[in-house]
């Protein structure tokens, strides 16, 4: 009898068998080479399931991306307010079990700024929105719920790209010694502003 492969398992299973391989080489100097014999396959099998080094990446990406929306989740349903949802929002720039994220995101920043990659840039600008997306949303119960004033939509853009704003001047210009305060402050500020005054 013929053995059945679940090949959407085998994807993951080949992607989670080389993450810590590419967390130490990054994505630059992964081969197809040593992620087959990471994984225990052959350079062939990873063609069967794989375009190319970068299509591995995007699926490391897509594992560690639905474990860590799920968390976002259940931390967003437990905020009080839309102040604190915005800060949770944002914590995947400091948190600490979001540091694998955050070294995909750099490693996916530098190759967009050095070498633009099409199929990546595209990868990018889809979960960008998405995040937006969810984001705006978040920012649209607080006024339906009568928290924030009208014109706070208009902050949305802003807001959302202020937090990765003070993440990449953290990482690039080493200026930024606590990114959790400096996102915390701002959203503060800000909030002090457009909350509804009770």
């Amino acid at each position: 009898m013929a053995i059945i492969v679940d090949k959407v398992q085998k994807r993951k299973d080949i992607a989670l068998a080389c993450k810590e391989l590419f967390f130490q080489n990054g994505i630059n100097d992964l081969t197809v080479s040593q992620v087959a014999k990471t994984a225990g396959v052959g350079k062939g099998t990873i063609y069967d399931y794989f375009k190319n080094k970068e299509d591995i990446v995007f699926e490391i990406v897509n594992i560690l991306m639905v474990e860590h929306n799920e968390s976002k989740h259940e931390k967003l349903n437990s905020a009080s307010s839309t102040r604190e949802k915005i800060k949770t929002f944002s914590s995947i720039f400091y948190d600490e079990k979001d540091i694998e994220l955050r070294q995909l995101y750099k490693e996916f920043i530098s190759i967009s700024l050095t070498n633009p990659d099409k199929e990546m840039m595209e990868f990018q600008t889809a979960c960008t929105n998405t995040y937006f997306e969810w984001f705006q949303t978040i920012i649209d119960e607080g006024i339906a719920n009568g928290e924030l004033i009208e014109s706070s939509q208009k902050f949305a853009r802003g807001m959302f790209a202020m937090a990765e704003g003070i993440f990449i001047s953290s990482v690039v210009t080493h200026t930024i010694d606590d990114v959790k305060k400096e996102i915390h402050q701002f959203t503060d500020a800000l909030f002090d502003l457009i909350e509804v005054k009770q």
